[in-house]
């Protein structure tokens, strides 16, 4: 009887043992383990971290690191970091946490036009992913990308069409730009390449008159037109006689890029450069300016008009004036001189 009240009491016991480690075990596993307030946070690993780099990340994250530590290693992801950027929820206990650090590396959404270089672009995009501007520039101006692909690093920022593209956070600088290479790809598809023959330009001329158009008007609607005006010049073998190339010569000629010009003088036309449309009747050897979409298709589908001389609207801000001949032109242009002139804008 003695011995039996023994083993019904070491069974109870136990069954109160079991009982308690499984309420451990489920509160670990299961039991809420965030300690944000918002709705979402969001935790980058970088490339190459360990467990201990996760750790430190997750600490003004996560209630419980000791508890969130057995149930990772028990799961193996202790030893299987993956890098990435992860949205984590409010209210995850330790097995969702694991399973969104093992598996959910979320997209981010990569942005970026109007940059002048590639030293603009590298500095754009390294905000975005995790490849930092060094990285990104250097891929940008491989000698051997570039060899076959037939660039240069003055025309080879045609190659990156603006748009808004998903990548994963941790994609690297070279990663980056074989997917920058497969768009601009798809992008000139065939119906593109088509319209580029029938105005017997490469896609890389249109690419560099399109950014001309980019940099002359931001009206959108005006910019076929704009384009027509260029193309009148171009075929009829004139110099393009382009404000913009100037400017860009002269942010060449200085190294100062951040420079905002806002009136080109008659000296400055004179500044020999290959980017001096006023000098040379040639195009410029690469785009002064990363040309959107619309801007591309603008050249690609010219206004076909009479027109060859444009100059700003003062009386419809961000429009121009168009002109036939050079009478009309002169008169649109000493109305656009003495506005000019009454804001005090030297330069």
């Amino acid at each position: 009887m003695y011995i039996r009240k023994i083993l019904v009491a070491v069974l109870i016991l136990g069954i109160i043992a079991f009982g308690i480690f499984g309420y451990y075990v489920y509160n670990c596993v299961f039991s809420s383990n965030t300690a944000f307030d918002s709705k979402q946070e969001v935790i980058y690993i970088p490339t190459g971290a360990n467990f201990q780099t996760v750790i430190d990340s997750l600490r003004p994250m996560v209630k419980d690191l000791e508890s969130f530590s057995l149930v990772a290693q028990k799961k193996g992801y202790a030893e299987r970091v993956k890098p990435g950027r992860y949205i984590l929820e409010k209210g995850m206990n330790n097995n969702e946490l694991v399973d969104k650090l093992r598996s959910g590396n979320t997209p981010v959404k990569v942005i970026f036009n109007n940059q002048e270089r590639l030293e603009d672009l590298a500095g754009r995009i390294s905000t975005q992913i995790e490849a930092d501007s060094s990285a990104l520039l250097e891929s940008f101006k491989n000698a051997e990308f570039l060899n076959e692909n037939e660039l240069d690093t003055r025309n080879a920022l045609g190659l990156y069409i603006p748009n808004q593209y998903e990548f994963y956070w941790n994609t690297s600088a070279e990663e980056f730009r074989e997917r920058m290479k497969k768009e601009y790809d798809r992008f000139w598809n065939e119906a593109r390449l088509k319209e580029a023959k029938e105005i017997n330009l490469t896609p890389q001329e249109v690419t560099v008159i399109a950014s001309i158009v980019q940099k002359e008007t931001a009206k959108v609607d005006e910019r076929p037109r704009v384009a027509g005006v260029y193309m009148n010049r171009y075929r009829n073998g004139w110099k393009l006689d382009a404000d913009p190339t100037v400017i860009y010569a002269i942010k060449e000629r200085t190294g100062n890029y951040d420079t905002i010009i806002k009136r080109v003088l008659y000296k400055d036309l004179k500044l020999d450069s290959p980017y001096n449309t006023y000098k040379y009747r040639q195009l410029p050897p690469g785009p002064i300016a990363m040309p959107d979409i619309s801007s591309i298709d603008a050249v690609l589908n010219y206004e076909d008009h009479d027109f060859y001389y444009f100059v700003a609207d003062v009386e419809n801000f961000g429009y121009h004036k168009f002109a036939k001949n050079l009478a009309q032109h002169n008169r649109n242009k000493r109305e656009y001189i003495r506005w000019i002139n009454k804001q005090g804008i030297k330069r």
